[in-house]
């Protein structure tokens, strides 16, 4: 067969055919740097998850440590086709995202057995970091974007987690289901937060959110329309979060209870 693309080449002077040679190795140097490069990052962020998990006395095993990292990764890969997380992160994905989703538990002892909604899921946080930390708790994991639910379902598929599922749902048209737990990384106010949770909530259990700035106003106004409603939230109480690491100053733990 004739092959213009080799006679082509060679007709070229031997000037231009040296330039070609020796710019093919060249990019490959770089992206073996490149490549190079992310993985010293992985391996720094790794590091710096495990360093931040034994400070806060998060237990940790190595199968988990490559689970969250594995789903940092898909994360990231996923972003860049559906809107999960911010595209300008000035902090690893890892940490910013994935370790934050993990401060639940030093507020809540999650127990074998129990059920957790993840309200508003977005690209499974904080559900599937915890999922992957307590596979013995089972977390359903919503959200009314279809595309982030088909992005978190996937990620559940790939890490291999039967305790966790995604549905593509409205928290308004679950129905007949009572969790232990609700948690929530929402922007949302802590009362409409409050509205959705109560009628899914068992009367011992907790709503939890991941939230930042000053919250006293948006407590007060969800204490005040808990009084109107069925009585949640009865108590609010807040942990701060500035002291794990500069990345979470004036972040807080929220935790709506009954009473």
């Amino acid at each position: 067969m004739y092959d213009k693309t080799r006679d082509a080449y060679l007709s070229m002077s031997s000037k231009y055919r040296f330039i070609l040679q020796r710019l093919a190795p060249r990019e490959s140097a770089r992206d073996r740097q490149h490549e190079a490069h992310e993985m010293k990052q992985q391996n720094n962020d790794g590091d710096q998850l495990q360093s931040f998990c034994t400070n806060e006395g998060i237990q940790i095993t190595d199968e988990q440590h490559q689970l969250l990292v594995r789903y940092a990764q898909m994360l990231e890969s996923w972003n860049t086709k559906v809107n999960l997380i911010s595209r300008k992160e000035d902090a690893p994905v890892l940490i910013r995202h994935v370790f934050h989703s993990l401060l639940p538990s030093l507020v809540h002892n999650f127990r074998d057995g129990e059920t957790v909604l993840d309200l508003g899921t977005g690209g499974g946080l904080p559900g599937i970091p915890l999922a992957i930390m307590y596979p013995q708790v089972q977390f359903l994991l919503v959200d009314s974007t279809g595309k982030k639910i088909t992005a978190c379902s996937a990620m559940i598929e790939e890490l291999g987690l039967t305790n966790a599922r995604a549905m593509h749902t409205r928290v308004e048209e679950l129905k007949g289901l009572a969790f232990n737990t609700i948690l929530s990384r929402q922007v949302a106010p802590l009362k409409e937060l409050s509205r959705y949770a109560a009628p899914l909530l068992k009367k011992n259990g907790e709503l939890i959110c991941l939230k930042g700035g000053d919250l006293q106003k948006e407590i007060d106004e969800a204490l005040r329309e808990g009084k109107k409603r069925k009585g949640f939230p009865g108590s609010v109480t807040l942990k701060p979060i500035g002291e794990v690491s500069p990345l979470f100053n004036e972040k807080q733990i929220v935790i709506a209870r009954w009473r």
